[in-house]
């Protein structure tokens, strides 16, 4: 039995937690915030000890392992008190692979992560194999890790990888990387490193699927050593190994079981969306899965919600909740995917963004911009030249209401915020299921 501290009560903290005492350890889970109270009821009926709005007892602790949940940054004061008393810090992640039956398939990058792992484990679940899917997306690795399955999907982010030690993936997919959480480490170098240590413990046996189309990764494997089979997928290249687009099929040469497919009746649209079936469809071929299970599964697959999600079509004007893209990277698909002048709901907490990256786009796309959230200022001083309309509102309802006075017939309103949710809402989701209550509501 050890000891074991939690930092932060979230789902991941609650998931280790759980996981934590199903195997007799000693747990006391602190949180400087309030812990929900049907939280605060499992972690009584388990007999799990916990504090609220508070480190005091964290502090007074010894624990043999300290797990820190992702949304907390190293410089938080509690994290720094731990480290400089020696105790080593791990993730929630690193956590539950030590107590995983199934063979990790992980999924991490800046954009991509939660389509690419949720098509992974569609075609999974339609074949003769088991997974489950968890991490960033959803339910805890923690809360799932140990099922009797054959293939746990684990979408992964920087922050979860940051404080890892063994996590080992049998297959790592690594979709492109572009500037974001930059408010969070010191430079981009330091956070495509970090993107980096999904393979770190990878040997020849395993695999590091990846944007072959992506400059910054390209770089990085110039002049790093990475010891697993490296397979890329691309849309404009061809590879001896991997996956590319050839006259409208995807082809996936692995050197053993090659496929291709048509594309023409993939459900999900954009350059985007097709490297994340390609990378989808890689992992499948690897898993020696039918080429028939993998074509109809892409060809079925709806999509998630919170990302280009359809809500309705009010007027002939179409609604559409993209809220989860939090960087400046997913909000330039969104806006490039827009097919109609577009009115452009954005804004919340500012991670770093460069906005000129987004210009281009706008000024062909955009004819309205809405700006939601706590200060607007740098997103009003970049684009209030760039369209015929843009102004700040302070809550979802008065946004969705601008949007409709703004729209004409055949408009897209679309959100997609560029920004983190925090300033007003609980997370993306939140201020997703906000958006298509108010445009439900019309």
């Amino acid at each position: 039995m050890k000891k074991v501290l939690i930092i932060g009560a979230g789902e991941s903290g609650l998931g280790c937690a759980l996981l934590a005492n199903k195997y007799s350890h000693e747990v006391l889970v602190s949180d400087i915030n309030k812990i929900n109270n049907k939280t605060k009821m499992i972690f009584s009926d388990e007999g799990i000890d916990f504090e609220e709005e508070s480190h005091e007892n964290a502090k007074i602790y010894s624990p043999d392992i300290v797990i820190k949940s992702p949304g907390i940054s190293d410089e938080n004061k509690i994290i720094k008190y731990l480290r400089s008393k020696s105790y080593k810090i791990i993730s929630e992640i690193e956590f539950a692979s030590r107590y995983c039956k199934s063979v990790i398939i992980a999924v991490t990058g800046s954009n991509g992560k939660t389509t690419t792992s949720s098509l992974i484990h569609e075609i999974i679940f339609n074949s003769n194999f088991t997974s489950s899917i968890s991490g960033n997306i959803g339910k805890s690795f923690s809360s799932v890790c140990d099922a009797d399955i054959d293939y746990s999907v684990v979408e992964v982010s920087s922050f979860q990888l940051d404080s890892i030690e063994k996590f080992r993936p049998h297959i790592a997919i690594l979709t492109a990387i572009t500037p974001d959480h930059l408010d969070r480490y010191e430079s981009f170098e330091d956070y495509i490193k970090s993107k980096f240590r999904i393979a770190m413990n990878q040997t020849k046996q395993d695999f590091l699927i990846y944007d072959g189309d992506c400059k910054i990764i390209s770089s990085f494997l110039k002049l790093n050593k990475i010891k697993s089979e490296l397979l890329p997928y691309s849309t404009i290249k061809k590879f001896k190994k991997g996956s590319y687009k050839l006259s409208n099929k995807i082809h996936i040469i692995n050197g053993k079981n090659n496929i291709n497919m048509p594309i023409d009746n993939f459900t999900i649209k954009g350059n985007h969306n097709l490297k994340n079936a390609m990378a989808a469809a890689t992992v499948a071929n690897l898993l020696k899965i039918r080429k028939e299970t993998i074509r109809k599964s892409l060809e079925h697959f709806q999509g998630i919600e919170h990302r280009l999600e359809n809500v309705l079509t009010i007027n002939k004007v179409r609604y559409i909740n993209d809220s989860k893209a939090t960087n400046i990277n997913a909000t330039y698909y969104a806006l490039e995917s827009m097919e109609s002048p577009t009115v452009w709901i954005v804004g919340g907490i500012d991670k770093g963004n460069d906005y000129t990256e987004l210009s281009k786009v706008v000024s062909k796309r955009v004819k309205a911009i809405i700006c939601l959230g706590t200060n607007n200022i740098k997103i009003m001083d970049h684009f209030e030249n760039m369209v015929e309309y843009i102004t700040e509102v302070s809550t979802m309802k008065d946004a969705v209401n601008a949007a409709y006075k703004i729209s004409s017939s055949g408009d897209s309103v679309l959100l997609s915020p560029a920004c983190a949710s925090f300033d007003l809402f609980e997370d993306f989701e939140d201020r997703g299921r906000q958006f298509k209550e108010a445009v439900r509501k019309l």
